[in-house]
């Protein structure tokens, strides 16, 4: 019988275990009577259930009883007594009748238990509740009869409860592992298979009823100290029962968790090899058809950007086995690392397959993909590369005027730049050819010997025709050296233009200043020497600037005729040079023959003048003062006349005050002359004036 089937009539409390002893250490029984009238029945099914709880050893030493008749009727003591002989005959050996004060003494004679002691089986006395302890110790009595024993009714029904369950649940799960357990033991494998099911799991779980023993174990060891348990110390402690369950279900689980732990290992080692086969299946499968269907490089940018979008989504649906690959592996790992034996080379082959297409896959995914990075850079350099060819087809398509030296010079520059970045964009283009069929050619069979040969050609013809069409066309272009070659020749006839009229510009300073600055004639006769020297040098250099104009105008005529063309400016250059040449001839000579007026003007005026005793007959002679005289008038009356040019024009040697200043010194060198004449004609006058 178990206390949640009579709940409700336990929780009335018709009788009850206190856990109290009497003397001879048997069970008190107490049964408190009340003013209502008691159900024989549920008392009966409430002493069954209560005499059920003892072990037999308790039994044997006898229970006594205390029947509580303070708060009923003498009939109903009397009844519940009778009902006594009935349930428990024989382990009653005591019954105390606790009875009102001075209320049934009258009564009492119409009924004497000790003479019935015989046919009852027991004793049975009256008793006040103030002498009860007579036959009982007080430390053994509850409160109600003055003792000091601590009984909760409630209390030990609930605890009762939890073992009762305890006691169902342990048992059934006792069954239930030592099932599982010996059939995991058993060899034949088709056993061993039905005993790792995973839906043949315990019907409760061990942990929560382990922690329940545990807790029962405590407060069972607890109670035995404070002799305050859910039943009688000793004769009725459930200690002793919970700790043998305790000590059977840790056998059995420590069995259950080592059965548990070779399932989930079994299981778990299944799963993985389930994943694995599905990783392999579908790398080997739709994962390497994909690849093998991919095999072109495309014939632009936008095919192969196509293509490598499609390989992007290829990648991607990779990426997620791969992550299956990763957990798996460190699932294994894991595994590998608990070191059991008997799974170590089975996981040691399912690691080393599942690498080795992950791998190989990867592998391939990785070449592909840069296989097709590499034909993105191919055919934008191809790309580049036609466009500058074809912007060089069209520069050299226009023909080339000549405007002015600088915008020829940034048009060359220009072709220069643009012949260079061809160079240089051909060169790039045969390295990543070049490094693309390198890569073509070292291409293994696309995973699983799958022959790419056919494939492989026509990616390599496609590259080769590429580079090929890219040098045809640049061969093609010969024009580049001529275009090149008359754009020089037009840099030099615009430089030679450009000199020649700086030279007509040299010529013409030097003409201005042979004009304004060149006035001087000397004061004597050595002086004037030393600058008539001078200008034959002044001469010579602009004689030479001259023969470098006619020169360089002579190389614009043959550059004209090479690039049959005009000169714009040729034409205007050596007019102004003839013009400006002939005015420096003009007034160079007019120079020159003031000059060597002024030599002999000088000269002969300074031997005149000159104190000379032993040539007395020279400085006598007329005809001497006669021609100084001649030439100082003659070279005063070219002073004062222009220098007249071929086209009429007239210009004067420096300034008035230049020329002026120029006169006077010679009218005053005729002056000594003259006086010098006077002198050597009247010689008394010098005697007069000495």
């Amino acid at each position: 019988m178990e206390a949640s089937v009579i709940l409700p009539i336990l929780k009335k409390k018709l009788a009850f275990l206190s856990g109290g002893k009497d003397r001879r250490s048997g069970l008190i029984l107490t049964i408190p009577l009340c003013l209502e009238q008691t159900n024989m029945d549920e008392l009966s099914v409430t002493l069954d259930y209560l005499l059920s709880i003892p072990s037999e050893k308790c039994k044997a030493r006898g229970f006594t009883v205390i029947v509580d008749g303070r708060k009923s009727q003498w009939n109903v003591v009397k009844t519940v007594v009778l009902m006594l002989q009935n349930v428990v005959p024989a382990e009653v050996s005591l019954v105390c009748v606790v009875k009102p004060d001075e209320f049934w003494d009258k009564k009492v004679t119409h009924f004497c238990f000790w003479k019935e002691k015989d046919r009852l089986g027991f004793e049975v006395i009256l008793v006040s509740a103030n002498k009860l302890t007579r036959y009982i110790e007080p430390c053994q009595l509850t409160e109600d009869f003055g003792g000091s024993l601590t009984y909760d009714h409630m209390d030990w029904l609930n605890k009762r409860l939890v073992f009762e369950k305890f006691t169902k649940e342990s048992t059934s799960l006792l069954d239930e592992l030592a099932l599982i357990n010996n059939g995991s033991d058993k060899g034949n494998q088709q056993e061993k298979e039905r005993s790792v099911d995973l839906n043949f799991l315990p019907s409760v779980d061990p942990e929560t009823v382990l922690q329940t023993a545990w807790q029962l174990a405590q407060q069972s060891s607890e109670e035995r100290e404070n002799h305050q348990s859910i039943s009688p110390p000793k004769n009725k402690s459930t200690y002793p029962q919970v700790m043998k369950l305790l000590d059977s279900l840790r056998e059995q689980y420590t069995r259950y968790q080592e059965v548990c732990r070779q399932r989930s290992k079994r299981t778990q080692l299944e799963e993985i090899q389930q994943k694995v086969m599905q990783v392999v299946n579908w790398l080997e499968g739709p994962g390497s058809e994909q690849l093998r269907a991919q095999w072109g490089i495309g014939d632009s940018i936008r095919a192969s950007q196509a293509l490598q979008q499609k390989h992007e989504e290829i990648e991607s649906q990779h990426s997620e086995w791969f992550a299956v690959y990763v957990e798996l592996n460190q699932q294994i790992a894991a595994l590998l690392n608990a070191g059991d034996e008997e799974d170590l080379v089975e996981l040691k082959s399912l690691q080393q397959q599942l690498s080795d297409v992950c791998y190989r896959q990867a592998s391939q995914l990785e070449f592909r993909q840069n296989l097709l990075q590499a034909a993105l850079e191919f055919h934008g350099v191809a790309q580049d590369l036609s466009q500058q060819l074809d912007g060089l087809l069209g520069m050299l398509c226009v023909d080339v005027a000549p405007a002015d030296g600088a915008s020829i010079q940034q048009t060359l520059k220009l072709l220069e730049e643009k012949l260079k970045s061809v160079d240089v964009g051909l060169q790039g283009l045969r390295e990543k050819g070049q490094g693309l069929l390198d890569q073509i050619s070292n291409q293994a069979s696309w995973a699983y010997g799958k022959d790419v040969t056919i494939e492989n050609k026509e990616n390599v013809d496609h590259i080769q025709g590429v580079m090929e069409d890219m040098q045809l066309r640049k061969q093609r272009q010969n024009m580049v050296d001529v275009r090149r070659l008359k754009m020089l020749q037009m840099v030099q006839l615009f430089k030679c233009e450009e000199d020649a009229a700086q030279a007509v510009e040299w010529l013409s300073e030097l003409l201005d200043a042979l004009l304004k600055t060149h006035t001087r004639l000397g004061d004597d006769a050595q002086e004037t020497k030393v600058l008539l020297e001078k200008h034959r040098k002044f001469v010579d250099v602009a004689q030479s600037t001259y023969d470098y104009g006619r020169q360089l105008l002579q190389a614009t005529v043959v550059l004209c005729q090479s690039l049959r063309c005009t000169s714009r400016s040729s034409g205007d250059t050596l007019p102004r040079l003839n013009r400006v040449w002939k005015q420096f001839t003009v007034a160079s000579e007019e120079r020159v023959h003031r000059l060597e007026m002024a030599i002999a003007f000088h000269s002969n005026a300074e031997k005149i003048l000159q104190d000379c005793p032993e040539e007395p007959e020279a400085i006598n002679d007329e005809e001497q003062f006669d021609e100084v005289e001649a030439v100082g008038k003659s070279l005063l009356d070219r002073l004062t006349v222009p220098v007249v040019y071929p086209d009429g024009t007239e210009q004067y040697f420096g300034s008035p005050s230049d020329m002026a200043s120029t006169a006077e010194h010679i009218r005053d060198r005729m002056k000594l002359v003259s006086l010098k004449r006077q002198q050597l004609r009247h010689p008394e006058m010098m005697t007069t004036e000495s």
